[in-house]
């Protein structure tokens, strides 16, 4: 009897040379109920482009950190009309303006970033899951984005158990580029998030 690890490892090589709507597809044809998770940073257009091409009803779970740039609010309702996903927006359970009155955005090296990560995008991922208990979550994680992430791969499970896919995980900035100017898709590179000092550093959401 296979163990899940040998069973990834199995498909992850079956699936390396497969295109992402392959992948999806494949994945779309047993799942039961399947989200897609986004938050508006560059190429996510890609992903839920390809997803909901595949299923126009698929879930699309925004966690809005609250401090995202003027930009890429204006990017977010514009990828909405263009794809017309279905979102499920949450939203911290406190307002950004009290937040910056009581705990501010604290540095990495402050003890109370932990708490500030859990407020802003720990808990609303966490009740988002909670909620639609998915049993495969799209994402667009990708190789060479963080150490972390450099680990996975195409296909691998979440801390809770869940089967995470990364359709794009092999692809290059230059081929979502090209995948983008195909299917006219926008893209918006001032993004920020708060729980990162550096674009490199992981989020928590994926450890």
């Amino acid at each position: 009897m296979e163990n899940r690890a040998e069973i990834l490892k199995k498909y992850n090589t079956e699936f390396a040379s497969k295109s992402p709507l392959e992948i999806i597809s494949w994945v779309l044809s047993f799942a039961n109920k399947p989200v897609v998770t986004t938050n508006f940073r560059p190429y996510e257009a890609s992903i839920l482009h390809a997803t909901s091409t595949l299923l126009k009803e698929l879930t699309v779970i925004w966690c809005d950190t609250g401090y995202n740039t003027p930009n890429t609010y204006k990017h977010a309702e514009e990828v909405i009309s263009i794809l017309n996903l279905n979102i499920d927006l949450y939203v911290p359970k406190q307002t950004t303006a009290h937040r910056t009155i009581t705990l501010g955005i604290p540095q990495v090296e402050d003890p109370n970033h932990q708490l500030f990560t859990e407020q802003v995008k720990l808990e609303p991922f966490k009740r988002a899951m909670a909620t639609h208990q998915p049993d495969v979550w799209f994402t667009n994680l990708r190789k060479g984005q963080t150490a972390l992430r450099d680990r996975l791969d195409i296909f691998s499970f979440s801390k809770d158990g869940v089967l995470k896919v990364s359709p794009f995980y092999h692809w290059s900035d230059e081929q979502l580029d090209g995948y983008l100017a195909e299917y006219n898709l926008p893209n918006e590179f001032k993004y920020f998030d708060p729980t990162k000092a550096l674009e490199n550093r992981e989020c928590g959401l994926h450890s």
